[in-house]
């Protein structure tokens, strides 16, 4: 363990919570030099949806290596490519009604993605301002940043974060307050210090703030506000997607069709970093090399991600599946929370993205960390870390959903048979 601790800087997160060495895994574990097995709820923070080292894909992948195939290209016509967004196209975009989208190859990492989709709606509309909403996390970036709520992500940035507006997502102030409306008015009102937005960037279910979902009704009025006030639609979908809330796109079940979607995490399939704008074809306003980077062109990405999309997205065999674990998952946690009330813990999320809502961060970190000591990894989101958060992959067997809601169900009731006692 000296290296990590006399090499490796201090801004490292994860390995704090897991301070083990890891050195192989498969499906949904991951095991330790010595040959300790823990079941992953975590998965790569979302980015490992089919599960570790999942056989299809990594066989794809090995054939593709064993054949010389292209590993990187910058933006060059490759196989790889061409096989990509012809599956993208015919098993993703078509069928949701959005064949006519152009798909950008950024840098691999949401961040780039996010900065590219921020920058091209800039471009178009030809003004500065951004709204976002609060408990949004959107990348550490500069750009992306400054368009992330969180207090400790901004803080780093060490500059003045501008040209991005704040809103109160769904419920931020309970179901009472209707937060479009409030929006609304702000944005109609000449005087409200509100600069003309190019466009609104937002998660369906803020994954870092806390599994916060935003209603299907939510999601359409704003829809119908960024028609109303002349303003571009981002989704990012870079947690939430890839099935993550039970659908490819986290926004399908609210019907609506955003202008810009950004991809990431899950999208190689594998692990691998790869990161896409998807965009209405009439805003593809870019100058060659206007925004590029070096790693855009991430074949092997190209690679997974195909064999991804073909073993799951093909029919709705995958879809169904992970909606029915979803409900299991859903029930299983509302039964917890029921068992100690909403003052104490309350249901958060939506498909295989939820969690429980803890009274306080110090109480979700005993959580999380006697979960560690039984087995399961599992970490906590929100603006105070009270959030406990399930991203198991979503090829996760039943029974190993069960197992791992076993060991959190465990942990949950010790500690609070500890922390009732003491308050007694």
């Amino acid at each position: 363990m000296d290296i990590f601790k006399t090499t490796e800087s201090e801004v490292r997160v994860y390995s704090r919570s897991f301070p083990v060495i890891f050195n192989r895994a498969k499906g949904a574990y991951l095991y330790t030099e010595d040959g300790t097995e823990y079941l992953d709820f975590l998965a790569g923070a979302g980015t490992l949806n089919y599960g570790h080292n999942n056989d299809t894909l990594k066989a794809a992948l090995l054939d593709y290596i064993q054949h010389d195939g292209v590993s990187h290209g910058l933006d060059m016509f490759t196989r790889a490519k061409a096989d990509f967004l012809t599956a993208y196209k015919t098993h993703i975009l078509e069928p949701r009604g959005l064949g006519d989208y152009k798909v950008q190859f950024t840098g691999p990492t949401g961040t780039n993605a996010v900065e590219a989709a921020m920058k091209l709606a800039r471009k178009i509309k030809g003004r500065h301002n951004i709204i976002s909403f609060t408990n949004g996390f959107h990348g550490v970036s500069l750009g992306a940043v400054a368009a992330t709520g969180n207090k400790g992500h901004r803080g780093g940035a060490g500059v003045a974060l501008a040209s991005v507006d704040r809103m109160p997502f769904c419920n931020y102030f309970g179901s009472d307050v209707d937060t479009i409306k409030m929006m609304d008015k702000m944005l109609s009102d000449k005087s409200s210090g509100i600069d003309h937005p190019a466009a609104v960037i937002v998660e369906t279910v803020q994954g870092e703030g806390g599994l916060n979902a935003a209603s299907m009704s939510w999601l359409r009025d704003l829809e119908k506000i960024c028609r109303k006030h002349d303003m571009l639609l981002i989704v990012d979908d870079i947690q939430a997607g890839c099935g993550r809330t039970g659908t490819f796109f986290s926004f399908e079940p609210a019907g609506i069709q955003p202008d810009i979607i950004t991809q990431s995490k899950s999208l190689s399939g594998y692990g691998l970093p790869f990161a896409i704008v998807a965009f209405r074809s009439e805003l593809d306003q870019w100058k060659p090399g206007e925004h590029n980077g070096t790693f855009r062109g991430n074949n092997m990405a190209f690679v997974t991600a195909t064999k991804a999309i073909e073993t799951y997205w093909a029919d709705d065999a995958f879809t169904k599946s992970v909606q029915a674990k979803g409900e299991l998952l859903a029930r299983r946690l509302k039964a917890i929370a029921d068992q100690y009330g909403p003052a104490q813990m309350q249901l958060k999320g939506r498909g295989m993205m939820r969690g429980l809502k803890c009274r306080s961060g110090e109480l979700a970190d005993k959580i999380t960390s006697l979960c560690f000591e039984k087995g399961l990894i599992i970490e906590t989101s929100g603006s105070e870390g009270q959030v406990v958060k399930c991203l198991m992959p979503l090829t996760i067997s039943e029974a190993e959903l069960n197992k791992g809601l076993d060991i959190l169900s465990e942990s949950i009731h010790a500690i609070m048979k500890s922390e009732l006692s003491k308050a007694s």
